[in-house]
């Protein structure tokens, strides 16, 4: 710690006026915020692999002459045991979206749009990052390959699968296990960063939302696939398959900036394989942690990831048949079967009925590419009070929908909601924690997807779509945001939003 000090001193000219130690990253590295007299703070690291922190100052100078969102390296010791970085700030992506994930994966719009800014980055760091990049000085490898992923195989059936008492052929086992390594590392997509451990715990947030990336010392050269199938299939995140499938587009098309992508289906086939590989790795972390060492944070973790592996396993035909048949038989292990009911949704559709690889049935053929619009079709959705009247149709159609949302229940009845709208935060966690009106907006979509796909042929220009509620407030505000933007996601139309009694209006432009 004092030559911590004096390195700051050392760069700085003064000594820090307080020093606070940070809350533990999983590793031996020790984090410190140093402030200066003028409330002017950097983060300190006091390391103890002198290999794994060259990684890290190497990286970070190279990705920031890329002009990549990282932290600033300020002064490095001698011995590169102790360096000094640009503070970022203590809001995580992780800290950020916990309401979503203490809510069971119903993440606000909020939530939602940070997470898509930050897969929208991945790649700028996966591909600009690997410009001019000496990956000999990556640690504990400088590429990842066939022996790195037996390791991380082998470690799943020695950590976890043995420990499940589960009988299974070994060799049969380690032939398939050969086979996935050698798909895994194909010579085609491995020429990007690797970031290994692409998590929202090493995202920083600053005042605006921007994205920062940390703790990328474990890099490597390897493929993109691998970081997507980290962050999107982490068991805690408990993200919705929805949520799942769009922020898979958001990332394939942001894909395109940086490099030629494989078609739709082809990109959907590899990275379904490494989501595969991450569920056995964490699973074999999970049983090291949690079976071994007895830490329940890992225990509670696993059925998560058994229910991960159940819906990949339903979702994609493998071509490891017996590894299959061994991951199969155990996600059917009655120690696991307490998680299966979490798989029925409220809306009776089963979640790997809503899988991010495929559309819903009625969604249409399997692709990342937005519904070409046939016309000039501009849909306008209202919310409005009941008592004060339901909106006009100012095309002169006389078509569309009015949908009364006062079936759902209503935060208006409380005061802390009051003076709030289906804008605000607290409302939209309100509605999604209570879930009345999850259940009543997806009936809605079904609807609205095939009227507006319908229209889109026919090449109409004009339909409307009505909420009403009680005031126009709460629910009705909700719903008719939550479907606008539904429709612009979906179909890459123009999309007007009136709520009427509120006195707001948008416009999401045609895309």
């Amino acid at each position: 710690m004092q030559k911590l000090v004096e390195l700051y001193q050392q760069w700085s000219g003064a000594e820090p006026q307080n020093i606070e130690r940070l809350p533990g990253a999983g590793s031996n590295r020790m984090y410190y915020r140093l402030t200066n007299g003028q409330g002017e703070s950097v983060v300190g690291c006091v390391g103890t692999s002198r290999d794994e922190n060259h990684a890290f100052v190497y990286l970070g100078r190279h990705f920031a002459s890329r002009h990549l969102p990282v932290p600033e390296i300020l002064a490095v010791s001698d011995d590169e045991l102790r360096y000094i970085q640009s503070d970022l700030g203590s809001i995580s992506l992780f800290d950020a979206i916990s309401g979503g994930r203490e809510a069971g994966g119903r993440y606000t719009l909020k939530e939602q749009e940070l997470l898509k800014r930050t897969i929208r980055e991945l790649p700028n760091i996966q591909l600009n990052g690997a410009e001019g990049l000496d990956f000999s000085n990556c640690y504990p490898q400088p590429a990842f390959d066939t022996n790195s992923v037996l390791f991380d195989l082998n470690y799943f059936k020695y950590c976890f699968l043995k420990a499940t008492e589960l009988d299974f052929h070994e060799l049969k086992l380690e032939a398939d296990f050969r086979l996935l390594a050698n798909d895994l590392t194909e010579a085609d997509d491995q020429q990007g960063f690797l970031y290994r451990d692409f998590q929202a715990r090493n995202v920083m947030l600053d005042s605006q939302g921007k994205p920062f990336f940390i703790d990328f010392q474990g890099g490597r050269r390897g493929p993109y696939y691998y970081d997507v199938a980290s962050f999107l299939w982490q068991a805690s995140a408990k993200y919705p398959h929805k949520l799942r499938r769009e922020l898979v587009y958001e990332y394939y098309h942001a894909l395109k900036q940086y490099t030629e992508v494989p078609m739709p289906h082809r990109f959907v086939e590899r990275l379904s394989l490494f989501v595969l590989f991450r569920q056995l790795q964490v699973l074999g972390a999970y049983g090291f942690r949690g079976y071994f060492e007895r830490k329940p944070h890992f225990i509670a973790s696993i059925p998560p990831a058994i229910q991960n592996l159940r819906e990949l396993l339903d979702e994609r035909n493998f071509p490891y048949p017996y590894l299959t048949n061994v991951l199969d038989r155990l996600t059917r292990l009655p120690q696991f079967q307490m998680i299966e009911t979490a798989a029925v949704r409220a809306d009776g559709l089963k979640i790997t009925d809503l899988n991010p690889y495929k559309p819903h049935p009625q969604d249409g053929p399997a692709t990342f590419s937005k519904y070409d619009a046939q016309g000039p079709l501009v849909v306008r959705v209202f919310s409005f009070s009941f008592t004060k009247g339901i909106p006009e149709d100012e095309s002169g159609n006389g078509g569309g929908y009015v949908f009364d949302c006062r079936s759902t229940h209503n935060p208006g009845r409380y005061e802390p909601y009051k003076k709030l709208t289906g804008l605000d935060e607290p409302v939209i966690r309100f509605l999604e924690d209570d879930g009345e009106i999850l259940t009543f907006l997806d009936s809605v979509y079904k609807l609205a997807d095939a009227h507006v796909r319908r229209y889109i042929q026919r090449g109409f220009t004009s339909l409307m779509f009505c909420f009403g509620c009680t005031g126009g407030q709460h629910r009705s505000v909700y719903s008719a945001q939550h479907l606008a933007e539904h429709i612009h996601e979906k179909f890459g139309i123009e999309v007007r939003i009136c709520h009427r009694e509120q006195h707001i209006t948008q416009t999401l432009k045609a895309q």
